[in-house]
């Protein structure tokens, strides 16, 4: 076992990590006015002066798991009109594609426990254009382009500073900070650098839900220059800051007379240190004591020249704190190297380690401490005014029992500073290969009855835990014992992991039974289910005259959901035989699921087109008719990902399962001759549940790779390429709606506005394509094969397939021929050697050149491209 494998053992090493969220303001949780309106609520204007009441924000944050005690960094370029404590970006509304953060940092490495991690923030020299970007991103439409912070021409010609900030553990309790500042520009420059600690302010609040203390904690200057952090929880933590710096002392505390004109308050408040530094304010304590400090360094460097700040926060009390600094940084970049080495597949390339090691760096630096207590929130806090009477029936109103708080793996702490349930999922995944034991964690907690409503319902996210999001928690949860089981024999513990998410995700699946199939018909809903405006109209909206649309995506994911079921129930059989029935309860369920996709039930069509040889969603009328929507897109993909291979010896073992099998083949032969023949064993005597006969999947491949359709450079896309030139249109009650392929930002307000699912390619559904087809292969073998390309008269196999698309998918990151990154785009500054190797995980992709669009860094779901290069090798 390598150090950092031997860590993660150890409990302690996890209390310590990037806990802290790149953006709070504008969030949910901060919102407490009456219309719901959280982005103009709290604004990034009034952020350097408003006390949150659930979190902390900060550049290179580093935090306890309570997010008690707070350390980031602060910056002023003495242009900026205000200091540099937080990163800006636009609101939704403000925005010509939505929300999207506009500054450029970077997470380039992490450990599992973050005994080291390494990010970069590329900061500019002159003033920061905060109104430029505004004046320009508002005058442009739908259909124009983004206008990014390299749009502006700030660093064409390198005046900025790369500020490197490296974090290293001693020990458990034992942190140290290392800022690296490069001048990369062609003169000597000044920067003001502020390293920060300060207290999350739980004290004004009264009594509390998340177990922190609510008495007063206090930060103070001591006679060696260090600062003494002392909170009763917590207990005594000391901040060393290397040469000497000029302490500032304020309070996190709202500063009332800018925010709201009135005269009372903290004296030093939130913002003090910002227009001291400034403007020379008398606005930080002269008694240096507080609960926001910051050590003020002025650093001169000359061009092409760098200078290092050092600082600790320790608990034990060190005599000479910046003895062996550098020499333990050192040897934690050391292990590190050494763990990532025994992860990385021995035959990839540099460069897809590079894009590996990143991909994991960028989850790893997305922990956040997530705090929200529902009912709290909706009521108000014994010391603050009542929130506005219309919040009591306003978001989330029905899920009193929410408490979270607690460190969780988020999408994008700028962007997405919130989870979402699949997302969550696909995270879990990826976390198995660096750390499973945090995968299992983060799997479960979302099932606790804290999170999950007691009708069974799991959150969706925090604009609206009622949303639903596709259920892939029972696939994460045996993918996840699928990859541990790789690397090393099943224990106890494993087990109890899969029945203890097993009965939990049961409550779930008959939740979706009983609230999300309108008619009884085995036919599923379920909204926008994630894919928000792919659709030709709002999937979530109630629909003329009292008609409902039954989705292909939505029936194809419970039918997903119930072969995992099975399969996790099968598994579970194998060490307590009750799970035997309930195995065969869930196999029920999937083939009259597969029955009513496929023309069976009165008054139904059916999903399945036997002319175009594609899946569509049907809107079922208010007297009973169905209309078919005839539009190629992922949602007539996604049947495919109801696949299931059950072992021909593991069958043996399960008679009664087995007998039940081959009940329905006897007994219900329309619904065994709609799904694959799973009587009859394949390669090495497998069999296969699929709601895909092998002409089926043929048709729906034929479809995928189609350079026309669905296949880009880079991945499938969410809609068919021939929908550019001839939109799809769909009358419904005289109102004709429109679906245009639309490869990469939305011209659509739906949903925001800032996701597109009508033509980019997006990672996890691409992700569970290739599994599916891997599936198809561990079956079929080289027997079966299509034609690829297509209009070649070529075949090739499901191996193939699967490795094409896995490599188009790897090709985003990786660099071509000519060194370019696919999701970097064409901005020349990319091909800068201080850019070109620095990569940015983003929410989709271009599906015509790759390009990333939407959130810049949601390694969420896009590191899956970390376990993608994993099983190029290894599978």
């Amino acid at each position: 076992m390598t150090t950092e494998q031997q860590r993660l053992e150890d409990p302690a090493w996890r209390q310590w990590g990037p806990y802290i969220s790149d953006r709070q303001w504008g969030t949910v949780r901060e919102d407490y006015s009456a219309n719901g309106d959280a982005w103009n609520y709290t604004t990034h204007d009034m952020a350097r002066s408003y006390t949150y009441r659930w979190g902390e924000e900060g550049i290179a944050g580093f935090c306890d798991d309570k997010q008690q005690l707070c350390l980031a960094l602060a910056l002023w370029n003495g242009k900026d009109p205000i200091l540099k404590e937080r990163y800006f970006g636009l609101t939704n509304a403000e925005g010509n594609h939505g929300e999207d953060v506009k500054e450029l940092y970077y997470y380039l490495d992490n450990t599992p426990t973050h005994s080291y991690q390494r990010m970069l923030y590329k900061y500019p020299q002159v003033a920061y254009p905060y109104e430029r970007l505004l004046a320009e991103n508002r005058n442009r439409t739908r259909q124009d382009p983004e206008f990014e912070l390299l749009d502006t021409g700030l660093f064409d010609e390198d005046r900025y500073f790369d500020v490197v900030v490296e974090y290293a553990k001693a020990g458990p309790q034992d942190v140290l900070m290392t800022v690296t500042i490069n001048n990369r520009g062609p003169e000597a420059a000044d920067l003001h650098v502020l390293p920060t600690l300060w207290f999350r302010n739980t004290w004004i609040w009264g009594d509390d839900s998340d177990g922190v203390p609510s008495l007063h904690p206090r930060l103070s200057l001591q006679p060696d220059g260090s600062v003494l952090a002392e909170q009763s929880q917590l207990g005594r933590y000391v901040l060393h800051a290397e040469g000497q710096p000029d302490w500032l002392f304020c309070d996190n505390e709202s500063n009332l007379a800018r925010l709201y004109n009135t005269h009372t308050g903290a004296r030093y408040p939130k913002d003090g240190i910002n227009d001291h530094v400034l403007y020379g304010s008398d606005t930080v304590n002269p008694e240096k004591v507080g609960t926001k400090a910051a050590a003020h360094y002025t650093v001169s460097i000359e061009a092409g020249g760098s200078t290092t700040i050092r600082l600790r926060l320790e608990a034990a009390g060190v005599s000479d704190p910046f003895a062996e600094h550098d020499a333990t940084l050192a040897q934690r970049k050391t292990e590190a190297d050494a763990f990532y080495e025994q992860i990385h597949p021995d035959q990839a390339t540099d460069d897809e380690k590079l894009v590996q090691r990143q991909a994991f760096a960028g989850m790893l630096w997305s922990k956040q401490y997530y705090y929200y207590d529902v009912t709290r929130w909706l009521s108000g806090d014994p010391n603050s005014p009542p929130p506005p009477p219309e919040r009591a029936r306003g978001r989330n109103h029905t899920w009193l029992q929410l408490i979270n708080a607690g460190v969780i793996s988020m999408p994008d702490k700028w962007e997405y500073p919130w989870y979402a349930a699949w997302d969550w999922a696909f995270h879990c995944v990826t976390f198995a290969i660096i750390d499973p034991g945090f995968a299992k964690q983060q799997l479960m907690m979302l099932t606790n009855e804290w999170y999950m409503h007691p009708n069974g319902q799991l959150p969706a996210y925090e604009w609206s835990f009622s949303d639903v999001n596709p259920p892939v928690h029972a696939w994460a949860a045996w993918r996840l014992y699928h990859i541990e089981l790789e690397r090393k024999p099943p224990g106890e513990e494993d087990i109890r992991f899969l029945r203890g998410i097993f009965h939990k995700l049961m409550l779930n699946f008959t939740w979706w039974v009983n609230r999300k199939d309108e008619s009884g018909n085995n036919i599923f809903e379920g909204g926008f289910l994630g894919l928000d405006n792919i659709g030709v109209f709002d999937r979530n909206a109630i629909l003329p005259d009292g008609s409902h649309l039954e989705q292909a995506d939505g029936t194809s994911w419970m039918a997903m959901y119930a072969l995992n079921m099975m399969r996790i129930a099968l598994e579970l059989a194998q060490h307590d035989p009750v799970y035997d029935e309930l195995a065969t309860k869930f196999f029920d369920h999937f083939l009259y699921i597969a029955g009513a996709m496929t023309n069976i039930g009165e008054g139904s069509m059916g999903l399945w087109d036997e002319q175009d040889g594609f899946f569509y969603d049907q809107i079922r009328m208010s007297d009973g008719n169905v209309k078919r929507m005839r539009v190629r897109t992922m949602v007539g993909l996604i049947p495919m990902f109801a696949v299931e291979i059950l072992d021909d010896k593991t069958l043996r073992t399960r008679p009664a399962f087995l007998e039940r099998m081959e009940w329905f083949q006897n007994h219900r032969p329309d619904l065994y001759s709609q799904v694959s023949r799973y009587t009859e064993t394949g390669k090495s005597e497998k069999r296969l549940l699929s709601l895909l006969r092998g002409f089926r999947l043929k048709s729906l491949l034929s479809k995928v790779l189609d350079e026309t359709e669905f296949l880009s450079p880079h991945g499938v896309r969410a809609v068919s390429k021939i929908y550019k030139d001839q939109p799809y249109e769909f009358t419904l009650e005289n109102t004709i709606f429109r679906l245009t392929y639309t490869p990469a930002e939305s011209d659509s307000g739906m949903f925001g506005g800032n996701s597109n699912w009508r033509g980019p390619v997006w990672m996890p559904l691409n992700y569970l394509m290739i599994e599916s087809i891997d599936r198809f292969y561990d079956y079929f073998g080289d027997d079966f094969t299509v034609e690829y390309p297509i209009g070649s008269g070529k075949q090739i196999t499901m191996k193939a397939v699967a490795d094409e698309l896995t490599n188009r998918l790897i090709s985003l990151f990786t660099l071509d021929e000519a060194g370019k990154r696919a999701t970097f785009g064409q901005h020349p500054k990319y091909q800068d050697p201080h850019f070109r190797d620095y990569v940015l995980f983003y929410e989709y992709f271009d599906g015509d050149n790759g390009r990333g669009v939407g959130a810049s860094h949601q390694t969420g779901w896009t590191g899956l491209v970390a376990e993608l290069i994993d099983r190029k090798y290894n599978k």
